[in-house]
């Protein structure tokens, strides 16, 4: 039984939801997330959701650059 299914709270700054996937602080670093100083960041269904919009358009860059 995961910190998730215990009932943890999204990691970001200012919210208080229920967090529903656990993401590297890496990886919410590169989002632009404010979680503060954490090593592991938990996120509700809303700010997954901004993680997913934000690392899909860097790895399309990223995927551009390596073919030229």
């Amino acid at each position: 039984m995961g910190r998730i299914d215990k009932g943890v709270n999204c990691s970001v700054v200012g919210c208080s939801e229920k967090a529903i996937r656990s993401i590297s602080s890496e990886d919410a670093s590169q989002a632009k997330l404010n979680i503060g100083d954490a090593k592991r960041a938990y996120l509700c269904k809303t700010h997954y959701k901004e993680l997913k919009k934000h690392l899909r358009k860097d790895r399309r860059l990223q995927k551009w650059r390596w073919n030229q």
